[in-house]
């Protein structure tokens, strides 16, 4: 079996291999601070960091509010499945270089048969894979920095941050959102929650102190993945029982998003009409979110958990330190309850995006669904542009918001994926970065213009190389 100093050795040959990364080709600008700011320095942003400074992008910062890189991402602190819910062999953070990708780093730690017998990436090894790629290619990430504000600017957007506590401001040209799943929105509490004491409830996206309920019996609303996630850790924390609520017959099944995996769909997606993108969208929602069968098996191992089908929570009060709760004709009572009930979103609810979110555009802004697909849910969506920019309601009112990439769940309806997650790597961090590339020469192209025309440059060579090769022509004799 290989050791780690190996997968370095592979990794770094690889890298040798594929040549030194180019140099910053971008020109610096007065009183701009970065050319590229991304925000939180998950896996996502890692992987952004490394492919721009690829296409020669220099002036790449990486900003996460977390402490430090253990308390930083979900992997180690929100998630609770024991794997990763996507195929193992799914391309990544690696970009199109084997030797980066988990698959090598993991058979040189494990060796390739028992690579070849998981069904699916460990959600540990997963956070300590990112958290080796992150050193090894030696990306910074600025921690306990968080953006407050943005606030924009002719040609630039000027970034009010908090950093260890201190508010200072920062700017940059652009902004790269890979702030995961609440990063244009936040946790949809349901409203029958939200009028309970705060101390009887939480939303998955928080962390919850699963000690403190055991001997405690536990209601959890929703029946996607998160919700038999933390149903599971729950019941393995010693709760006296888990009661897990669907609003729906029976729980979702049908995997539909899976079906657009192959390559034609996969890349022409954004393409198609809005028509067909928001119909995939609304029958996403109408079959649901599905679990997976391994983190059903998980509650279902357990005789105290409970599964309540067409079960919609009515009406909920505290008595005391318990919840009383009426779902359909039963009054039921609980010590705690979770909401497994995913995320809302709405750039207008961004406190980061106040100044001008009212110039975003929306999928309400640019399709009328017909009547039998309305979802006010999806209307809320931004309607974003080929490389996840933003865009504006109103053409001409708000030109910076191209500037503003949005690599985080938002982007479903326009893109037809999970965006954030590993699916959505190979297709749209190239496409962001290769628009970024874009506008950055093209706003410096008279610099540009005058560095590509300059003479400005050493000779290969002397005329003296070949003088002495110069025909001349044979000067005839003088016939005295």
């Amino acid at each position: 079996m290989t050791t780690t100093t190996d997968i370095d050795f592979a990794a770094r040959e690889a890298l040798r291999l594929l040549g030194p990364d180019p140099e910053n080709w971008v020109f610096d600008q007065p009183g701009i601070d970065h050319n590229v700011t991304i925000v939180v320095g998950s896996g996502s942003g890692s992987t952004f960091a490394f492919a721009l400074r690829r296409a020669g992008i220099g002036g790449v910062t990486v900003i996460d509010e977390a402490e430090d890189e253990a308390h930083a991402g979900v992997w180690l602190t929100r998630a609770r499945m024991k794997k990763l819910r996507t195929p193992k062999n799914l391309p990544g953070p690696e970009l199109g270089i084997p030797a980066l990708s988990f698959q090598a780093w993991y058979e040189a730690r494990h060796g390739a048969e028992a690579y070849a017998a998981i069904d699916r990436i460990p959600r540990v090894l997963w956070a300590e894979y990112l958290s080796w790629y992150r050193h090894f290619l030696n990306i910074p990430v600025r921690y306990q920095t968080k953006l407050i504000r943005i606030e924009p600017d002719v040609g630039f957007l000027r970034l009010h941050l908090e950093v260890n506590g201190v508010r200072q401001v920062e700017t940059t040209r652009k902004i790269i959102f890979a702030n995961g799943v609440a990063g244009t929105g936040g946790a949809n509490i349901p409203p029958v929650l939200a009028s309970l004491p705060r101390q009887l409830y939480a939303h998955t996206s928080e962390l919850i102190n699963f000690s403190e309920l055991r001997g405690k019996t536990v209601a959890v609303l929703g029946a996607a993945a998160s919700a038999f996630d933390a149903a599971g850790v729950a019941l393995e924390s010693g709760a006296k029982a888990v009661h897990l609520f669907a609003r729906r017959s029976q729980i979702a099944s049908l995997p539909v998003i899976r079906v657009r995996g192959y390559p034609g769909a996969y890349y022409n997606y954004a393409q198609l009409p809005d028509a067909a993108r928001w119909f995939q969208a609304w029958r996403f929602n109408q079959v649901g979110s599905t679990p997976p069968p391994d983190a059903i098996a998980r509650v279902t191992a357990f005789s105290h958990f409970h599964l309540h089908l067409s079960a919609t929570w009515k009406s909920a009060h505290n008595q005391g330190d318990r919840i009383v709760a009426q779902v359909n004709d039963d009054v039921l009572e609980f010590d705690f309850a979770i909401a497994g009930t995913g995320y809302f979103v709405d750039p207008t609810k961004r406190p980061e995006l106040a100044d001008f979110a009212h110039h975003i555009a929306l999928w309400r802004d640019r399709y009328e669904p017909p009547a039998d697909q309305r979802s006010e849910q999806l209307s809320t969506y931004p309607y974003l542009g080929s490389a996840h920019e933003y865009q504006e309601k109103v053409p001409g009112t708000a030109p910076y918001l191209k500037d503003i990439h949005v690599f985080n769940p938002a982007g479903f309806v326009s893109f037809g994926l999970p965006i954030g997650d590993v699916p959505s790597i190979r297709r749209d961090v190239p496409a962001i970065v290769e628009l970024i590339s874009h506008d950055l020469f093209f706003a410096d192209w008279s610099q540009h213009e005058a560095r590509i025309t300059s003479d400005n440059v050493a000779p290969d060579f002397e005329s003296s190389l070949y003088a002495d090769a110069v025909w001349k022509k044979p000067v005839k004799a003088v016939v005295s």
